[in-house]
């Protein structure tokens, strides 16, 4: 069995918008006084309260919010909890108590006050009959359906289907391993490259002109929420073009490649870096291998990580290993004069270090036997490596 989630948009009456934005505003109060509850019983008793007590504690209360709505909020303040002892209990760096809540984006119906009434009409229990667009029908067994607006003043409903996967076997016996970049999206190890569309550098100037606007309109105007909502939809709009070429992207490899090896990156210790973390970001390294796996298990496919320690810096033709900065956009072989593109270089080192057989041999030149350079110190043999990549012999 596997979740998946369905979303689609809505498109709410003005009282509509009223009533689920006072649903938030009831959960907000509900969250807060549910946790307040807890750390004043704890003070007092030195025991903790559990769902159970929560439920109890709201029963015959805010009656304008279905009950399901309110025992969610209880479960989650529950589970958060029981998130920060064990924390604790392991030792974590960040132990994260739960926090009050200054405002709340979006309700979830557990089990029941939901239901569909056609193919554009979606009944809400204490909201209305809200119209839906329902692009596509949701699959497997609806577990639950959550309600949410992002900045942009965008409504979605959000479904959580468990869904069984048969067996598949994989059309295809191809192998690949992936090289993630910034110059380049992604380099596979049989040659083929993947453009960085770079969406949010291609938006900067709009935002920037957007956030200089802001800037200049009195707080608590008009135009200020208006100009803020302009700005919100452009943000929008970069993250659903990014979206979707992320959904392409990993549907057109999931087919095409049985056995992909990928890297496990470290993404929240790689953006530390100040010079490099919005294009980290904008490439959305980590939303694209999520992707990549559950399609790959739905086509009877394999997803492979392997640890991407001196992977750019080992050559893979002979294994040598030298040391490879991020300026150096070819990789050269000190030892054996293999040549080839960095990303490349890296992506063949995945393919290898998943245990894949290679199907083709590697896209590159050798330009001197191996054992040429074996009599030849380091520093002859950065000599006779030239501009353009080619390795010669000094004349004496």
């Amino acid at each position: 069995m596997s979740l998946r989630m369905f979303r689609y948009r809505i498109y709410l009456s003005r009282k509509q918008k009223n009533r689920l934005l006072d649903n938030f505003k009831t959960c907000k109060i509900i969250h807060n006084e549910l946790l307040n509850l807890s750390i004043t019983n704890y003070k007092e008793t030195g025991n903790g309260l559990f769902k159970y007590d929560f439920n109890k504690f709201l029963t015959n209360k805010y009656q304008n919010i279905h009950s399901q709505v309110k025992q969610n909020v209880s479960d989650r303040v529950s589970k958060s909890f029981s998130n920060f002892f064990r924390r604790i209990k392991n030792n974590s760096k960040q132990k994260g108590f739960p926090r009050f809540k200054s405002s709340i984006k979006s309700i979830t119906y557990p089990q029941s006050g939901f239901n569909f009434v056609n193919e554009k009409r979606l009944l809400v229990s204490k909201i209305g009959s809200i119209q839906i667009v329902l692009d596509r029908i949701p699959k497997g067994k609806i577990k639950t359906m959550t309600i949410k607006r992002n900045q942009a003043g965008q409504w979605f409903a959000i479904f959580s289907c468990e869904i069984e996967l048969p067996k598949i076997i994989h059309n295809s016996k191809k192998s690949v391993g992936i090289d993630v970049g910034i110059k380049n999206f992604a380099t596979l190890s049989d040659g083929k490259v993947i453009n960085n569309p770079r969406f949010l550098i291609k938006s900067e100037n709009k935002l920037k002109k957007l956030h200089k606007k802001l800037s200049r309109k009195k707080k608590g105007s008009k135009n200020r929420f208006k100009t803020k909502l302009r700005l919100s939809r452009q943000y929008a709009k970069v993250t659903n073009q990014r979206t979707d070429f992320l959904h392409k992207e990993s549907r057109k490899i999931a087919n095409e490649y049985s056995k992909i090896a990928v890297e496990d990156l470290k993404i929240k210790n790689m953006v530390k870096n100040h010079k490099l973390a919005k294009h980290i970001n904008d490439a959305s390294w980590n939303s694209f291998i999520q992707m990549l796996s559950y399609k790959a298990v739905e086509c009877g496919g394999q997803i492979i990580k392997v640890n991407p320690k001196n992977t750019s810096k080992i050559c893979s033709n002979c294994d040598n290993i030298q040391e490879m900065p991020l300026s150096e956009r070819t990789f050269k072989c000190l030892k054996c004069g293999f040549t080839c593109d960095r990303d490349l270089n890296a992506s063949i080192n995945h393919h290898d270090r998943a245990g894949l057989a290679r199907i083709s041999t590697p896209v590159g030149d050798t330009v001197r036997p191996e054992h040429f350079w074996e009599k030849s110190s380091p520093k002859t043999i950065k000599a006779r490596v030239n501009e353009t990549g080619t390795i010669y012999r000094r004349s004496t």
